[in-house]
């Protein structure tokens, strides 16, 4: 995967310099959207494999008429260079580009219990000055049996009744 990750690198790259200078980031993280899910079907992975299509077709498949002109040719030159799988990192990295330049960073939020549309903005009010404008995804996990945990790039903060009990049983075996 990592090897993907820095093949879909330049892509990532040039595609969001091109978005923003078009001011068509919006349009692009939707196509983009789609595109990675087209690339994600196991059909057309197999697709991409077949020596007996042809790159035309392979464009078609992802196209579908729903394309802007520059959108569609980023794609023939993937198919081109054989790099269409790709697609699902190359989303994923001018997502944190787009992020990163919008000022927004994603947070994962690991709660016990479900958390309501009020929770989720004090959460994100208490975590701001801390890291900034924040988008947060919520995972239910009931092993953390209370409080939540929230990963901000490579930054945990565990504030859950599972981790703190965690960090008594390794404070009482030393």
């Amino acid at each position: 995967m990592a090897e993907n990750v820095t093949l879909a690198r330049p892509y990532a790259e040039a595609v969001f310099a091109l978005a923003r200078d078009a001011g068509t980031l919006p349009s692009w993280a939707q196509a983009l959207d789609g595109l990675a899910a087209v690339a994600s079907a196991p059909e057309v992975r197999d697709l991409l494999g077949d020596p007996r299509v042809v790159p035309a077709q392979v464009v078609e498949v992802f196209a579908g008429g729903s394309l802007s002109a520059e959108q569609r040719n980023f794609v023939q030159v993937l198919v081109d260079n054989g790099r269409a799988e790709l697609l699902p990192e190359i989303r994923e990295l001018f997502v944190e580009e787009k992020n990163r330049f919008d000022g927004v960073r994603d947070a994962v939020v690991s709660s016990a219990f479900p958390m309501d549309d009020a929770a989720l903005q004090q959460l994100a009010a208490d975590l701001a000055p801390r890291f900034g404008a924040l988008r947060l995804s919520v995972h239910v996990d009931p092993e953390l049996i209370g409080g939540v945990r929230v990963a901000v790039g490579d930054e945990v903060l565990d504030a859950s009744v599972r981790g703190k009990l965690e960090a008594m049983a390794a404070a009482l075996q030393n």
